[in-house]
């Protein structure tokens, strides 16, 4: 062979090899060009697009909830455990800390294994191209047009580490994995599977969520935990082999289970689902719409902007607010249950109609989802019926938990009208805030706000405000008053007349204001409107914060209105802050996902009565805990602390009321049916002191009995000047117990 042939053959040669780098070298060329091909800008690199949760924190600073598209909350890199971050450097990429987002050496072994068909310890592809690859996910691509998505992940990779330091890199990847079952980024995965922050994890935990990262799918500690268990041994033996654990460590722990505590993050699971969901509809829809995100120039997004929500809620109160509904809403429910089971008509009271419970039923199916997606589908009004009436497979709510059974949907419908409802809300006085809100029985089932969203007729419970007129007006609690009827003339009208619920035993007997509000005698109490008429009553309400309608009609002054239990909490909260009414509030401040604060919020306040009326309200207030229908707070939860308060019966027992203050804490609780003809026959078990006040007793019972709530026992602070307001009514009570004792005016109605 000639010298020129050689030459020729040596060039040619040299070409064959260094052709294949030319042409990669000219493909990223124009790649990174953008010839042909849109790359992401510096901007976006530096600002990638990310749904983040909007979180609901408690004032006591633990997470009540989260809205979200993805269940995603960012952490920094000083946040995350030093074992996720080995366990993933040593699984996913040993060299991360030595390339600059593309790794020469570990692309040059896995080409050279492809050809050879022997596998590469470890593929080619970096932390940082896995990360472009998720940040600017791939769509369904042809072969050729794959390879260029490729080498653009190559580039995105080389300037996510321009433009990102190395931790920022690990951080931002284990912010952005989807960990499957509602959990994105690491943070929601430590929380779901392990119950764990981040920055707590054990190694095996930390080995199991970096071994997801594989394939989450085929690695699903859920559905597949031997493969799952497998691969996190996998992952702590490459932190063996790169140093970052002893083998001896790695013996022991390979033996362990997964040890799941698998805690799939629901909306209707957690604390205070109802507020939640209240704070979401009512207050955070509002506030984003009229607040612009200056990252998006759009109004911001509570599903996707990673707003920070601060509330008023503690979790500690509302863990014991949870429990008191849950403990005395069962008991009561068996009982409810067990009378249903004599009623011809159960669960709706014995004195309604067919035709009643026919109007009832087919109101309640027109208002449900699936009378909406029949009719939707062309159905008539009467095949409709008909469907409803057909036994289906379905899953219904019971005190036992949900249970699987065959019912027709007309039936499920009058199954859950047989349950009984409740909204109980703790504000506190002297700044407003809610600290526990419990707006049903069961969110899942039963997603009807009772705390604010529902009113009922609130009974009894409405007295204290036409007596608190008579106080502001100069009367005092022992100020005595004839028991008497006493008829009210309303024009055009017949005169209004009530009856006392104790079948007007004690007639004619004096009795003092707070004697009557202790008994809750009607008598009094219509003549006590008399003096001031139903216009001053609603004027003196509308000062205390309910804005619930309400005719002026001499017949408020025992309880017709409708009102909200919030509002009612709110407005007693005024006797227990010295006269002083302050708007509640849920909410004290929102920031952004960087912990700018957007908005603080603050109540108003109004002075409606001076400090020496609102004690003298207090006083008054105190002798139905004392002695009147609210001694059971004494004799049944042991509470021996000074306790205002007032129960509420409706007529027929169809609503349970009780609202009771304390100097650090003002609480409210409602107990009833959801159609008013579902209550029990017995005034016994249904007046308020049974329905309603057992859970505030029981309430305070946890919450005196938690000493890291500090909640002290102290008494209501007395005035220095009291004037001429009298408060000792021992002498003239005393009297009147004899003749008409307090024991028979236990039981009230309106």
């Amino acid at each position: 062979m000639s010298a020129n042939k050689l030459s020729t053959y040596i060039r040619l040669t040299w070409l064959i090899v260094w052709l294949p780098f030319l042409m990669l070298f000219f493909i990223i060329s124009i790649i990174s060009l953008e010839f042909f091909i849109d790359l992401p800008s510096v901007k976006e690199l530096q600002n990638p697009k990310s749904n983040l949760a909007t979180v609901i924190y408690s004032s006591d600073l633990k997470t009540l909830g989260k809205y979200y598209a993805e269940n995603r909350v960012s952490v920094k890199y000083y946040e995350l455990d030093q074992d996720l971050i080995n366990a993933l450097i040593a699984t996913e990429d040993a060299r991360f800390t030595e390339h600059s987002g593309v790794d020469l050496r570990a692309l040059g072994r896995a080409f050279f294994g492809a050809l050879t068909g022997k596998s590469s310890s470890g593929g080619g592809s970096t932390l940082s191209q896995q990360l472009a690859k998720m940040m600017f996910p791939r769509q369904k691509l042809s072969k050729p047009k794959m390879i260029l998505q490729k080498f653009k992940e190559w580039i995105i990779a080389a300037r996510l580490e321009k433009n990102y330091t190395k931790e920022e890199i690990l951080a931002l990847y284990l912010n952005k994995f989807d960990f499957l079952n509602q959990a994105v980024g690491v943070k929601s995965a430590a929380q779901i599977y392990f119950n764990r922050n981040q920055d707590s994890l054990e190694i095996q935990q930390a080995a199991m969520l970096i071994g997801m990262a594989k394939n989450p799918s085929l690695f699903n500690p859920i559905k597949k935990a031997d493969t799952t268990l497998h691969r996190r041994n996998v992952v702590m033996m490459q932190m063996v082999i790169n140093g970052f654990l002893t083998k001896e460590k790695y013996d022991s722990l390979k033996k362990l289970p997964l040890g799941l505590i698998f805690h799939p993050e629901d909306h209707n699971d957690g604390l205070a689902p109802y507020f939640r969901e209240y704070l979401r509809e009512y207050s955070l829809k509002t506030w984003c719409a009229n607040h612009i995100n200056p990252e998006t120039n759009k109004p911001y997004n509570i599903y996707r902007d990673g707003l920070r929500i601060y509330t008023t809620i503690d979790s500690r109160m509302q863990k014991h607010a949870e429990e008191a509904v849950f403990e005395h809403m069962s008991d009561l429910q068996k009982m409810f249950s067990k009378e249903c089971k004599t009623k011809k008509n159960a669960p709706f009271a014995w004195n309604v109609t067919k035709e009643q419970i026919e109007n009832i039923m087919m109101s309640s199916m027109k208002r449900s989802d699936r009378y909406r997606s029949l009719k939707n589908s062309g159905l008539s009004k009467e095949q409709i019926v008909i469907e409803f009436k057909k036994p289906v497979s379905m899953s219904v709510y019971s005190l036992r938990g949900d249970i699987d059974t065959v019912m027709s949907p007309w039936d499920s419908i009058r199954y859950y009208k047989s349950f009984l409802h409740t909204g109980f809300v703790a504000i506190e006085p002297n700044t407003g805030f809610v600290k526990a809100w419990v707006g049903g029985v069961n969110h899942k089932h039963f997603k009807f706000d009772h705390v604010k969203v529902g009113r009922r007729q609130v009974g009894s419970t409405f007295k204290p405000f036409v007596y608190a007129l008579a106080i502001q007006e100069g009367y005092s609690p022992c100020y005595q008053v004839p028991n008497v009827r006493t008829c009210i003339e309303i024009p055009g009208q017949p005169a209004w007349c009530p009856d006392n619920s104790d079948g007007n035993k004690g007639t004619g007997k004096m009795v003092t204001l707070r004697y009557a509000l202790a008994g809750s005698i009607n008598y009094v109490t219509a003549w006590v409107m008399k003096q001031f008429g139903p216009d001053a009553v609603i004027n003196l309400v509308r000062r205390l914060g309910i804005t619930a309608p309400i005719d002026a009609v001499p017949s408020i002054a025992l309880g017709t209105p409708d009102i909200s239990v919030f509002e009612m909490v709110a407005a007693n909260a005024t006797f227990a802050n010295k006269g002083t009414y302050i708007q509640p509030s849920f909410i004290t401040r929102i920031e952004d996902k960087n912990g700018k604060v957007l908005e603080e919020f603050f109540s108003s306040t109004d002075e409606v009565f001076s400090e020496e009326k609102a004690y003298a309200m207090i006083q008054l207030m105190r002798g139905v805990v004392d002695r009147g229908t609210g001694t059971r707070l004494r004799s049944r939860f042991n509470l021996r602390n000074e306790i205002a308060g007032k129960t509420g019966t409706t007529q027929n027992n169809a609503d349970g009321w009780f609202m009771g203050l304390t100097p650090n804490l003002v609480a409210g609780c409602w107990v009833g049916g959801e159609e008013r003809s579902v209550h029990f026959n017995s005034t016994n078990e249904g007046q308020g002191a049974s329905m309603a006040l057992p859970i505030w007793g029981k309430f305070f019972q946890k919450v005196y009995a938690d000493a890291s709530l500090k909640i002290n026992k102290n008494g209501f602070v007395k005035p220095n000047n009291m004037g001429d307001i009298e408060l000792d009514c021992s002498v003239y009570d005393a009297q009147t117990e004899k003749e008409i004792p307090i024991e028979e005016l236990e039981f009230e109605e309106n």
